[in-house]
């Protein structure tokens, strides 16, 4: 592995988290260069008479949905995901977002070269769980989300984990599209702009990669998830509305507290009863009401999948043309701060197919 430089390295590294001292730079520094250290080409380990079968298959299959990221997708065309890291773990790292009690704005931690973004990561889930203790003390809601792979943004050769191979073909490739969407675009302390441009890329490119690849039977099941995720936001937005207005009211803090919980009661409700009448919105949401739900969750959720419908509207304004889709993206991406944001946040319908710039 070629370094440029140590500040490099370090500003790297900031996006796995906000700024702190020397404690938190070194897990970050260790965990990194840890992965780094042990790549192999994936050619190597396809050569290697001891990997199995199914770990061959999924290297395979890797390098053609690389392949197709970069051909169908017009993204990046470098060095990442043609290594393979063997971490043996749940997750690659985990992040810690935070909200105060009455806000569902996150609290933000600022990078070097990210800028501010609201989430600080740990290769270490005991430094994330501490971390998170912390903030609990200090009154803020807090969620710890795991990792599957992160983006260095294309300064280094992102590898291949083992993580992300823990779930189906198709949210391998999604994970894949959306790493690469990071490395093709990235607007430095806009999480919700960022994330939602990757979120679009991923889903789109999934459906795109399933249909040209002979997987159209795949399809159904992938977009019906895609409906139950879309039926879940709704549920989420209706009570991320309840709680502005609670957040934003003159009532005291214990009148605000007894609204807040009987909302979250009343979100698990709505989730519980959409699943009873067999809503899209049942399917593989009923963890996240048994990891305690709080803004916090709330927060991290509105950060991928906040602006989605802005990106499919310019999809559609490109005519579903990938390349101009994309020189749209940079062109939205280029607005000032408050610009970019009335833009994101406009309701899909608002998105004309000229916006203006």
């Amino acid at each position: 592995m070629k370094i440029a430089s140590p500040a490099l390295l370090l500003g790297v590294l900031c996006l796995l988290a906000g700024c702190a001292g020397p404690g938190y730079y070194a897990q970050a520094v260790a965990g990194h260069l840890d992965l780094m250290r042990k790549r192999q080409d994936v050619a190597s380990v396809l050569a290697d008479g001891s990997t199995g079968p199914e770990l061959r298959r999924q290297l395979l299959l890797s390098g053609e949905i690389r392949q197709f990221a970069v051909s169908r997708l017009h993204l990046p065309d470098n060095g990442s995901y043609q290594n393979f890291v063997e971490t043996g773990r749940e997750a690659v790292a985990w992040n810690v977002v935070a909200a105060p009690e009455f806000s569902l704005e996150p609290r933000r931690w600022c990078f070097l070269f990210a800028g501010c973004v609201p989430y600080r990561g740990y290769f270490d889930p005991a430094d994330a769980r501490q971390l998170a203790s912390k903030l609990e003390s200090q009154g803020f809601d807090v969620a710890v989300s795991p990792a599957l792979a992160y983006s260095t943004l294309g300064w280094f050769r992102d590898p291949l984990l083992d993580t992300m191979f823990h779930y189906s073909d198709e949210q391998l490739a999604a994970v894949i599209f959306h790493e690469l969407a990071h490395q093709q675009l990235y607007v430095k302390g806009d999480t919700a702009f960022n994330e939602s441009y990757a979120t679009f890329v991923e889903e789109i490119g999934t459906a795109l990669w399933l249909e040209d690849s002979g997987r159209a039977e795949r399809l159904p099941e992938w977009r019906r998830r895609q409906r139950a995720t879309t039926d879940f936001v709704v549920l989420l937005d209706q009570a991320r509305a309840e709680l502005t207005g609670v957040y934003a009211s003159a009532d005291a803090a214990p009148e605000k507290r007894r609204s807040k919980a009987a909302i979250f009661s009343t979100l698990r409700d709505r989730y519980l009863a959409s699943s009873e009448r067999g809503s899209e919105g049942r399917t593989g949401f009923a963890r996240w009401f048994d990891e305690n739900p709080n803004n916090a969750g709330l927060a991290l959720f509105d950060s991928y999948r906040g602006g989605t419908c802005a990106f499919a509207a310019l999809y559609e304004a490109a005519g579903r043309d990938l390349p101009r889709f994309q020189a749209l993206v940079a062109e939205r991406a280029a607005l000032g701060e408050a610009a970019r944001r009335a833009w994101l946040q406009r309701p899909c319908e608002a998105v004309a197919p000229e916006p203006d710039l």
